[in-house]
């Protein structure tokens, strides 16, 4: 086996777009799941209505790359409203069963042969990214080093999602040691008693889902520009892996959802090489591409697993976030 090429594209992943969109999507859903006790699955749904409301106005309005984002920040909010407004007065389950039932309504949505001309149907969209492209600082030359040595264009990618990754971080770090995190943090624990002392519950609620579900719309973003607009890819799998990624990191925690989401594309990057290699290699003749691309997630699984008997909490986790009342 070819071990040089199986590390050094477990260790490309480390710092890919794709990567980048997992930990900004996965920051969102500490906001929700980890400081707030809201239980989101439905984090593709957000990442596919801004990919798509970014795509769309690059598109057909022809706006500027700053103008589209601004449209994936606003459409985020507004499904968010739609999806809080008739659930957060109510028991976790609930938002948990709408946000996991809207997000594949807005995939079959996209999907649909009557909105082929708008959202490409189950084509997707593409070339959207032209205007991001154009404001490549980098140029066309080749930089880096070992396994990160990449293209101006693919840097300019790269930089711009970890970008707002830090950016991401930095706000949520701000906000859960400012009065309003603690307010949050408070109703995770126990709302009952902090709708006692006179706040509102639902506000705080509905704004903790806006902030996620902001990040989550981001995410969305940054997962395309590398690629078409695709709707299959914002099935449940994607909400699923973005828990993944959030558990093995820790929830409530800063670092975590990164930490989580690098590790997380690392290991299947490094199971999937190493799977191929012993097929090729002759001891596992029998397996096939496509196979091997499920064992993969198997073996995650099963780590994914043992990481929750017997570390819980995640990497960076603390055992006492777990008491949490949802």
């Amino acid at each position: 086996m070819d071990w040089g090429s199986i590390i050094g594209n477990a260790a490309g992943e480390l710092i890919s777009p794709t990567t980048a969109a997992y930990a900004l999507a996965a920051i969102g859903l500490s906001v929700h799941f980890g400081y707030a006790g809201l239980l989101n699955f439905g984090q593709a749904g957000f990442m596919a209505v801004g990919a798509y409301a970014f795509a769309i106005t690059t598109l057909e309005l022809g706006w500027p790359v700053w103008l589209a984002i601004l449209a994936a920040i606003v459409a985020s909010v507004v499904f968010a409203f739609v999806l809080g407004v008739p659930t957060l007065r109510l028991r976790a389950d609930y938002l948990a069963i709408v946000t996991i039932a809207a997000a594949e309504i807005v995939r079959f949505v996209v999907s649909t042969v009557n909105l082929t001309a708008i959202t490409g149907g189950s084509q997707g969209l593409s070339g959207f990214a032209r205007g991001f492209d154009a404001l490549n600082p980098f140029g066309d030359a080749r930089f880096g080093f070992g396994p990160w040595t990449y293209s101006g264009e693919q840097w300019w990618v790269r930089v711009f999602g970890w970008g707002l990754v830090l950016l991401a971080t930095v706000i949520v770090f701000l906000l859960m040691r400012s009065p309003w995190g603690r307010v949050v943090k408070g109703i995770r624990e126990d709302e009952d008693a902090v709708r006692s002392l006179g706040k509102n519950v639902y506000s705080y609620k509905m704004q903790a889902l806006v902030l996620g579900g902001v990040f989550g719309s981001l995410a969305g973003v940054v997962f395309i520009l590398p690629r078409a607009v695709q709707p299959g890819n914002y099935g449940t799998a994607l909400t699923f892996f973005i828990w993944t990624a959030l558990l093995l990191g820790g929830a409530a925690t800063v670092f975590g959802p990164i930490v989580g989401a690098m590790i997380f594309w690392a290991v299947l990057s490094l199971t999937n090489g190493v799977i191929v290699g012993l097929r090729d290699a002759g001891v596992l003749p029998f397996i096939s591409t496509t196979q091997a691309g499920q064992i993969r997630f198997i073996l995650v699984g099963l780590a994914l697993m043992l990481l929750v008997v017997f570390r819980p909490q995640g990497i960076f986790g603390n055992k006492k976030e777990l008491s949490f009342n949802v």
